[in-house]
């Protein structure tokens, strides 16, 4: 059975959550492709989905597996289209969405780059903390920040995103200094009112029941809180309490010694940052160009030392 096959199958039935509708997308039997699925797991030697009557969902290992597939898909797919390009130029117009903190940063100086290297491809960028529906409206791409949610996009994972505890050093001298997390209820924590990404609250790394170490989520409070994080960037500068901030947001303070970092032994893994866009057979040159250029620069270490300059 082609190897490349399975792994359309899988990536299909993965992002419609459906036999059904995964067979009904390609004008097959639901049959074959769970043919295909059976096949795939045996020949990778682990559980992929988990299938039952109502519904199906993802292992542990199905997840990472997914992402890794989308990403080689996508892939194979520029590298097809890249030969059958030829020498056409990109042109047309790109439509791109991102947080605003992160996209003023991180995202805003790379447009004009950009265009300078691909002059006939004009650009929007529209910078929001909404999750913005890049179908319904119309944006080619989207680079999010964090955890996604399940969805029918596809997804490349551009950079880690890091997140620290952070406070100025007069607050920690007038307040203490957390030892654990299980301390943040006793301070003043500054956190985010309305954001997809921290719906679960703060994430750390403790030990677990039997010694291995397991991701703890907690939701602290305070007297302050606001939907916009800049505005906690500020208050924590002030020193109105303790903020849980990714590291390319206050990496440069921390280096000038403004604010202090916390709890770093008990840091949990990286999330990521990611380039979002909806499926389709074929993504227009420019969109491909664009990706391309995200990756090569996100990629590079420099690129983030020099933004935090």
């Amino acid at each position: 059975m082609d190897r490349l096959k399975q792994l359309e199958s899988f990536v299909s039935v993965a992002v419609r959550g459906s036999l059904t509708a995964a067979a009904k997308a390609e004008g097959v039997a639901p049959a074959i492709m769970g043919r295909r699925l059976d096949a795939l797991e045996e020949r990778l030697g682990v559980r992929l989905l988990v299938r039952t009557t109502r519904r199906i969902t993802l292992t542990y290992e199905g997840t990472a597996f997914l992402e890794d597939c989308q990403r080689l898909l996508v892939e194979l797919a520029n590298a097809e289209a890249s030969v059958g390009a030829g020498g056409v130029k990109a042109s047309g117009h790109l439509r791109v969405t991102a947080p605003a903190g992160f996209g003023r940063r991180h995202v805003a100086p790379l447009v004009p780059r950009f265009h300078e290297l691909h002059p006939e491809v004009t650009i929007s960028l529209n910078l929001s903390d909404r999750v913005v529906d890049l179908t319904g409206e119309s944006f080619d791409c989207a680079v999010r920040v964090g955890d996604l949610p399940d969805s029918s996009l596809v997804s490349i994972r551009l950079a880690d995103n890091r997140r620290r505890c952070v406070a100025t050093p007069e607050f920690l001298r007038r307040h203490g200094t957390p030892r654990h997390p299980s301390d943040l209820p006793r301070f003043a924590c500054l956190t985010l009112s309305s954001d997809a990404s921290q719906t679960r609250g703060w994430a750390f790394a403790v030990a677990g029941a039997h010694g291995a170490r397991e991701v703890l989520h907690l939701k602290p409070g305070g007297p302050l809180d606001c939907s916009d994080g800049q505005v906690l960037h500020d208050w924590c500068l002030a020193g109105y309490g303790i903020a849980w901030r990714s590291t390319w947001e206050v990496e440069a303070e921390i280096v000038a010694g403004l604010l202090v970092p916390v709890l770093d032994e008990f840091a949990a893994p990286p999330n990521g940052i990611y380039a979002v866009f909806p499926q389709r057979k074929h993504l227009p040159l420019r969109v491909r160009l664009w990706l391309d250029f995200l990756k090569a620069q996100y990629a590079q270490p420099e690129f983030w030392g020099l933004r935090r300059a």
